[in-house]
């Protein structure tokens, strides 16, 4: 099995990515996704809450393909805040959370990364693309069908995770902090 991960600038691009995966008949359980929690794209975080505890609407909140992704949820994930998550990613993500406050580490999305075999430095730069409102998708498939995976992929403009990471790291940024985003809001309610 392979993992190939994705970072899109926009949600709708990589919507538009897990719908060519269907056509190309990639199916739901090798597909994941993780998507900030954003009022202009899902609505306010009560309402989104409430659509997740209650089950209904966060499927039809991805749009597309997506609304049928196995394990569609909102968590919080540190150092990201409120996220949307499906398919197999949701999954270990929630596996990876409940480990973090079982041990008491930080977890999150860089661990779920890696654990699924994502190179630590690329997870970081994934992590911190979603942070900074990126749509991240990724897809587990045998050997044999890693070349159409990478063209379905690589059919809509994906952020190149080594350019990424080096523009990232002009401006300062020297890895995923999964507090700054804790720190940042609290800077910016004591200014308030």
């Amino acid at each position: 099995m392979t993992t190939h991960t994705r970072l899109y600038d926009t949600h709708d691009q990589a919507m538009a990515a897990i719908e060519r995966l269907h056509v190309a008949g990639i199916e739901d359980d090798a597909i994941g996704l993780v998507s900030p929690q954003t009022e202009d794209r899902l609505g306010s975080e009560e309402d989104t809450i409430g659509a997740a505890t209650t089950g209904s609407g966060i499927g039809a909140v991805l749009g597309g393909g997506a609304g049928v992704l196995a394990g569609v949820g909102l968590m919080a994930i540190p150092g990201l805040g409120p996220v949307v998550a499906a398919g197999w990613l949701a999954a270990t993500l929630t596996g990876v959370l409940a480990g973090a406050v079982a041990g008491g580490v930080t977890g999150g999305i860089v661990d779920a990364l890696t654990t699924a075999g994502v190179a630590p430095v690329d997870a970081e730069v994934y992590a911190e693309g979603i942070r900074r409102g990126g749509t991240l998708v990724t897809v587990r498939v045998p050997d044999a069908d890693d070349g159409r995976v990478i063209r379905v992929l690589d059919e809509a403009p994906t952020l190149d995770v080594g350019e990424r990471g080096r523009l990232y790291r002009e401006e300062g940024w020297t890895g995923f902090d999964p507090v700054a985003r804790q720190v940042a809001e609290a800077e910016r309610q004591r200014s308030a």
